[in-house]
């Protein structure tokens, strides 16, 4: 799967249907950056709006996919249902990441407010302990935010 080939496909079948980014992205309900980022290629669309977009487009998911038209005679060894599973499960996959890696942050977070502690009992070691601790802070406070990011948007 080429994102570049993906967004120069999206980007040619727009032109063919004579719309501008916006009145795409108006019908499929995102912000005309986010066609933008499709068509250059730095993201690909989500698998939510997938269907959405090949039916406004007139393209078939598995041409959507492989960044071209298919030819009449093309044997295809998957099925669009199979593509729409497929893009869902990476996409939770991408989501459990994201909550792993804020749930890591918390617990290196009380390591850290743990180790401060320990220290202490002359000026450098103070320093190093309030450093510490504040670094502890500041982790756990993104720990939050990605954990709680994750799950509002599952």
């Amino acid at each position: 799967m080429n994102q570049k080939a993906i967004g120069l496909f999206i980007f040619q079948k727009r032109k063919e249907k004579n719309l501008t980014q916006q009145q795409l992205a108006e019908k499929l309900g995102v912000s005309n950056k986010t066609v933008s980022k499709w068509e250059t290629g730095k993201c690909m669309p989500d698998y939510s709006i997938i269907k959405a977009l090949c039916d406004e487009l007139e393209i078939s998911i598995e041409e959507l996919m492989d960044g071209e038209k298919s030819e009449e005679k093309s044997i295809r060894t998957y099925d669009e249902d199979q593509i729409l599973d497929l893009l869902k499960k990476t996409h939770d996959l991408e989501k459990q990441k994201e909550l792993l890696f804020g749930f890591l942050l918390i617990v290196m977070a009380i390591a850290l407010q743990t180790l401060s502690r320990t220290l202490g009992g002359s000026n450098i070691k103070d320093f190093f302990a309030g450093l510490l601790l504040g670094i502890s802070i500041v982790e756990m406070l993104v720990g939050i935010y990605v954990v709680g990011k994750g799950i509002s948007t599952q």
